[in-house]
Parts: structure tokens; C-alpha cells; sequence
């Protein structure tokens, strides 16, 4: 069988028209993906996908102008009181491969940033600091279910140097543009470097920690409201989603109690001097931050008991009905019973049984089923079994 001539023709790029359909039609029958022989594969992420901004600032004034991060570095080691503010979405190993040699990064560090879900820390390499933390933000939904997703979180990280502060943002739970234009407008805190940076982004994070607090408060009084709403038991089915919901938002205050606790021991870390002097003017504002983290740790403790008491609370209520159905099961059981026995004596067929040849004595013996069952319905009525 002879060869098919399948090179490309001088300067093309492309199959001859002719033979994309044998092609795609052999690529059908043997089970194997159509190669599109027409397309040019995709080209490889470079760094600058991962940059979402770059600025440079000296003496707390943002210099207007686009700039590369190695000559915005290079001039700001040209001045005292200049830094440059590079921040990055999601970058592979790859993309901050360039950025590390041209920063200095530690590439211990530098493994942390490529990968998310990073617990809350903040640790030394030489002249450099690290920082992680996670981010965190409110979902809304009209009505809490069992498949609710209430928080969305991510994580942030920071380098921080003498004239550079790199943030690394994973997931988009907390996003520094609003952050960036707030800073450019106060050019006094900027003066103070690279850390007044970190202090804004711990701050911006701690201030959403506490707006999920509060909206995770009003999920957490609906759900009170429902279980503890008078005659509302409603079926098992209707029982068992109630306890689902209870069970989803525990998963869900769970998964941002893991973002807001851990936080403590670093930032507490930061104020008390324990991994860096940082300026007294700079340290007072990160002390204003760990108190509102203090409150929202406080808050996070308080719903996690809620939670668990609710839970208890509910668990016991559907303990107590099925007690109650047990109890209407066995009331209707008893008045059957009543049918039951006097039926199955008379239906032994002996001869000489009493009553046998009475001519009222079927309607007779209807008669006491029906007294007798009446007198128990009203018995077990009046003690509460049905």
C-alpha cells in the first residue's frame, strides 16, 4: 500500500484541504480525538499573565507611567523612602521563577506562594519576611440549604523586603484594587514603606472576616427560628433537611473558623515584636488590626457553640418525636387490639359458645367493640398519646 504524501507545502501551516477529511473521518472510526490540524498549539503562560500591577512609590507618592518590576526595584534601592508594590493572581512555579531572582526571594517561600491553602503564618528568610493568611468572603442565597455554599475562601500572600512588597493572590474571596486606590490617596501612611502595604491588606482582610460575621449571624437566628418554631415539626423528610442545613452551615463556619484562628498567633507575632521591629507608628495601626480579629475570633468561637447547641437541640427534638409517633403507633395498636381479640374469639367455631344462638348478638358484639374502642380512644387521648 503506498504512503500518503502528508508534509506540509513550503510556508504553509495546514493539511491540503483534501485530506482533512479522510483524516478526521479515521480519527472517528479508531476511538482517538480529531487532531485540529489547522490550529496553532497555545502558547505557554509567561509571567506577566500573573501580574496584576506594578507600582512604583516614592516618598509615599505613586509615580505615574507604566514600569517593568526590574527597573521600578532598581530605582526604588535609588531612594531612601521608595518601594516597589508588585501584585500577582494565581502564579505557577514558572511565572515567579523570573520574579524570585530578580527579588531575591527564598525559595522555600517561593513554594509556599505557588500553592494555596497555606496556613496563617508569617516567618523570616534573611532580610525578607513571608506572610500567609487566608481570605474569606460572604456568599449570599436567598434560603439556606443542604448544599448552600455560605463561605468562599482563598489565600493571600506577602513578601516584604527594605523596597519591595510582592502580594500573591489566590482565589478572588479579597481583591486589592479598592485597597490600591485608598493607599495612592494617603501618601503619609505610604511614607512608612512596604508595611504600610501589609497593614492595609491585613486590615482589609480582617474588616470582611468581620462582615461574614455578621451575615453568617443572620443565617444562624433563621435557622434558630425554624427549629425552635412551634408547630412546625412537619414529616421525617422535612425533620431530616432541617438537620442537614444545621450540618451545612457547621461545615461552612468550620471552613471559615480555619481562615479567622489561626491568624491570631502571627499577627499577635507582628505587634508584640517577636519577628520584626516594625516602625511605632505602623505597629499601632496592625494592633487596631488584631483587635478587630480578636472580635471576629470571639464571635466565630460563639457560633461554633450555637451551632453545636442548636444541633443538640434539634437532635433531641427528633428523639422526642419519634417518641410521640411510637406512642400514637402503639394508642391506635391498643384500640385495634380491643377488634382484634373479641373477633378472634368467635372466630374459634366451637359449638357451644355463649351467645351463639342469640338473635342480637352480632349487633351486640358490635356494639361493645365500639364502646370499648371509644373508651380507649378517649383515655389515651386525654393522656396525650394521640
Amino acid at each position: 500500500m503506498a504512503e500518503l504524501d502528508t508534509n506540509l507545502p513550503a510556508g504553509g501551516r495546514a493539511f491540503p484541504r483534501a485530506l482533512k477529511a479522510p483524516v478526521r473521518a479515521m480519527s472517528r472510526m479508531l476511538g482517538t480525538p480529531a487532531v485540529h490540524l489547522d490550529k496553532e498549539p497555545a502558547e505557554p503562560a509567561t509571567e506577566n499573565d500573573a501580574i496584576v500591577d506594578c507600582g512604583l512609590y516614592l516618598d509615599g507618592e505613586r509615580q505615574t507611567g507604566p514600569m517593568r518590576y526590574a527597573e521600578a526595584l532598581a530605582t526604588a534601592r535609588e531612594h531612601a523612602n521608595g518601594f516597589v508594590w508588585l501584585g500577582l493572581k494565581e502564579p505557577t512555579a514558572a511565572q515567579l521563577a523570573g520574579i524570585a531572582e530578580t527579588f531575591g526571594l527564598h525559595e522555600l517561600a517561593v513554594e509556599d506562594a505557588v500553592k494555596s491553602h497555606q496556613r496563617p503564618k508569617v516567618e523570616r528568610y534573611g532580610e525578607m519576611i513571608f506572610c500567609a493568611l487566608r481570605t474569606a468572603r460572604y456568599v449570599e442565597h436567598e434560603e439556606l440549604t443542604e448544599s448552600s455554599e455560605v463561605v468562599d475562601t482563598g489565600d493571600m500572600m506577602m513578601f516584604i523586603g527594605d523596597h519591595y512588597i510582592i502580594t500573591v493572590r489566590h482565589g478572588d474571596a479579597c481583591r486589592l484594587g479598592q485597597v490600591r486606590e485608598q493607599l495612592d490617596q494617603r501618601g503619609d501612611l505610604l511614607r512608612h514603606g512596604p508595611w504600610a502595604v501589609a497593614y492595609a491588606v491585613y486590615d482589609l482582610v480582617v474588616d470582611v472576616y468581620l462582615d461574614v460575621v455578621g451575615s453568617m449571624e443572620d443565617d444562624i437566628d433563621a435557622i434558630e427560628e425554624v427549629v425552635f418554631a412551634p408547630g412546625r415539626s412537619g414529616g421525617s423528610r422535612h425533620r431530616s433537611n432541617r438537620i442537614q442545613r444545621i450540618y451545612q452551615l457547621k461545615r461552612e463556619l468550620m471552613e471559615f473558623k480555619r481562615a479567622v484562628l489561626p491568624l491570631q498567633r502571627p499577627l499577635s507575632g507582628l505587634v508584640n515584636r517577636e519577628v520584626i521591629e516594625l516602625p511605632k507608628e505602623i505597629r499601632r495601626y496592625f494592633r487596631d488590626v488584631l483587635d478587630h480579629l480578636n472580635r471576629a475570633s470571639e464571635q466565630v468561637v460563639y457560633f461554633d457553640d450555637l451551632l453545636n447547641s442548636i444541633l443538640q437541640a434539634r437532635l433531641a427534638q427528633v428523639s422526642v418525636d419519634q417518641n410521640n409517633d411510637m406512642r400514637k403507633i402503639a394508642a391506635w395498636a391498643g384500640v385495634a387490639a380491643v377488634w382484634t381479640a373479641i373477633a378472634g374469639v368467635y372466630g374459634m367455631n366451637f359449638r357451644h359458645m355463649p351467645e351463639l344462638g342469640w338473635r342480637y348478638g352480632y349487633p351486640a358484639v358490635l356494639a361493645l367493640m365500639l364502646s370499648a374502642s371509644a373508651l380507649l380512644y378517649r383515655a389515651f387521648r386525654k393522656s396525650g398519646w394521640l
